[in-house]
C-alpha cells in the first residue's frame, strides 16, 4: 500500500497554512475562506479568499476557521484543509491517495482541541494523523538538535498564540502560551489609528502597517520609511490619508511586546537549574512571522540580557520542523487515543 500513501506536514497557522510535501514547500497560503451564505459553498480558498477579506456583500462572508491557534470555525476548517490538499498536484491516480499527516499545533491547546484538529484532518481524507507541538517544530525546524542533553529556549510569535519553550531530550520541559502574537498587534494597530488619527481602518490595512514600519523599539537601525495610509474619517465619514513612522507603531505595540517579555520571563524562572545555565550559553531562538517585527530580537536581548538569534526564514520555521518530523515519524509526533 505504500504506493499510494501520501505523507504531507502541515503547519495550520492562524495567520497562514502551509503544506510541505516531498521535502517542498507546496502550499503557503492565508487561513482564510470565503463562503457563499445562501448555499453554504466554499467560493475561494487562501490568497483569492484574502483578497476579498473585508470587502465582501452580505452574500458573502469571509471566515478564518482559527483563532488563537485552534479551530473556531470546524467546518470552515475542514474546507480550507481539503482545498489546500487539493492544491498539491497528488499525482492523478486511480485511486485517491492515502494520506498520512503531521500537523503542527500550539502546545498550550486543550485536548478537546486537539481532537478537532484531529478530526477535521480526518475530515478532510487523511487516515493517519501524528501532532507535533510548535515550539518544538520550531526547534527542529531552526536546526537545533533537539535530542541532545542541552536546553534551548524556543519563542515562536505566529499569528494567534506566542509559544515561548524550554526544548531538552527531545521533549518540551516547560512551555508558555500565550494568545498575544501577530492578530494582536493588528488589532493594537488599529486601535491606536482610531485614537490618534481618528481614522477607521481594517485588519488588512493593520496588517499592512505592521509589514511596512512595524517595530518594538523606537530606536531602530535602519528605520523604515514614513508609511501612508487610508482609511476612512471617524468624523466625517470621508476617506483620508494619514501618514505613520515606526515610532508610532512601536509606541502603540508597546503593551502587547511587553506582556511577551512578561511571559518570557515567566518561562525562565520556571526552568530547571542546569537547563538555564545551558539557556545562557545558547541563548534564545525566535521563530514565526512576529519575530521579524523591527527591534524585537533588541528589545529581549534588553529585558534578559541573553543571546537573541532570529531563524532564517522565520516564518517557515516550523513548516519546515514539521516536515523534518514527518520523516521522522515516532520520535517527535504523538497519537491522540
Amino acid at each position: 500500500m505504500g504506493l499510494f500513501t501520501k505523507e504531507i506536514a502541515i503547519d495550520l497557522g492562524t495567520a497562514n497554512t502551509i503544506i510541505i510535501y516531498n521535502d517542498k514547500v507546496v502550499v503557503d497560503e492565508p487561513s482564510i475562506v470565503a463562503i457563499e451564505r445562501s448555499s453554504g459553498k466554499i467560493i475561494a480558498v487562501g490568497k483569492k479568499a484574502q483578497m476579498m477579506h473585508g470587502k465582501t456583500h452580505e452574500n458573502i462572508k469571509t471566515i478564518r476557521p482559527l483563532r488563537g491557534g485552534v479551530i473556531a470555525d470546524f467546518h470552515a476548517a475542514e474546507h480550507m484543509i481539503r482545498e489546500m490538499i487539493k492544491m498539491i498536484d497528488l499525482r492523478k491516480s486511480w485511486f485517491p491517495p492515502a494520506l498520512k499527516m503531521v500537523i503542527c499545533i500550539p502546545s498550550g491547546i486543550t485536548q478537546v482541541e486537539e481532537r478537532a484538529v484531529k478530526d477535521s484532518a480526518e475530515q478532510a481524507g487523511a487516515k493517519e494523523v501524528r501532532l507535533i507541538h510548535e515550539p518544538m517544530a520550531a526547534a527542529i525546524g531552526i536546526g537545533i538538535d533537539v535530542l541532545e542533553p542541552i536546553g534551548n529556549m524556543v519563542i515562536d510569535i505566529g499569528g494567534g498564540t506566542s509559544e515561548i519553550a524550554v526544548i531538552a531530550l527531545g521533549g518540551i520541559v516547560n512551555n508558555k502560551s500565550i494568545r498575544i502574537a501577530g492578530d494582536e498587534f493588528n488589532s493594537d494597530i488599529e486601535e491606536y489609528m482610531r485614537k490618534q488619527h481618528n481614522i477607521n481602518i481594517g485588519e488588512r490595512t493593520a496588517e499592512r502597517i505592521k509589514i511596512e514600519v512595524g517595530a518594538a523599539l523606537t530606536d531602530i537601525d535602519n528605520p523604515p520609511p514614513d508609511y501612508a495610509v487610508h482609511g476612512r474619517d471617524m468624523l466625517t465619514g470621508i476617506p483620508k490619508e494619514v501618514i505613520v513612522n515606526h515610532a508610532e507603531i512601536a509606541h502603540a505595540l508597546d503593551k502587547s511586546i511587553s506582556k511577551i517579555e512578561a511571559a518570557v520571563l515567566n518561562a525562565l524562572e520556571m526552568t530547571p537549574p542546569e537547563l538555564a545555565a545551558d539557556i545562557f550559553e545558547t541563548g534564545i531562538y525566535l521563530a514565526g512571522g512576529g519575530s521579524l517585527l523591527r527591534g524585537l530580537d533588541k528589545r529581549i536581548h534588553m529585558r534578559t540580557k541573553l543571546k537573541v538569534h532570529v531563524a532564517e526564514d522565520p516564518l517557515r520555521a516550523v513548516a519546515r520542523g514539521t516536515g523534518i518530523a514527518l520523516k521522522n515519524f515516532d520520535k517527535f509526533t504523538f497519537l491522540i487515543k
